[in-house]
């Protein structure tokens, strides 16, 4: 079945495995979902990444997931920017998520970057999502 928002499919997948206290959750690869994962890896949001290859022809990526205190370091994940409807900020328009305690990650034209990196740079782009 065809995916037509390949990144809500993945945060809404993410989503579910917190939500459901499972350890790992796979995702079909892509590069944009590579790099997104990335990002959540480096706020320490996710524990691991490994792409896993199967016998089929789409290669996966399994994502393993951080709990703390028997709770999930993910207590939300929301898909801003849509294929219907894309959402652009300027560098000084980048929304701060929960006061600072989230992240909004976006993708620049330096890469798909959290909030904080892309403020630094003094870089703007199509914001993706917002974790919490």
């Amino acid at each position: 079945m065809a995916v037509t928002d390949p990144i809500a499919d993945m945060l809404t997948r993410i989503r579910n495995a917190t939500r459901a206290r499972h350890d790992a959750v796979e995702v079909p690869l892509s590069r944009m979902k590579r790099e997104v994962a990335r990002v959540l890896q480096e706020e320490g949001y996710i524990a691991e990444i490994v792409e896993v290859s199967t016998d089929t022809p789409q290669k996966l990526m399994r994502l393993t997931l951080r709990y703390q205190n028997n709770r999930g370091v993910i207590s939300g994940i929301k898909r801003i920017s849509r294929p219907g409807l894309r959402v652009y900020v300027g560098k000084r328009e980048i929304p701060r998520v929960l006061g600072g305690l989230g992240i909004a990650i976006l993708s620049t034209s330096h890469g798909i970057m959290a909030d904080r990196k892309a403020r630094r740079s003094g870089l703007g782009g199509e914001l993706l999502c917002y974790v919490w």
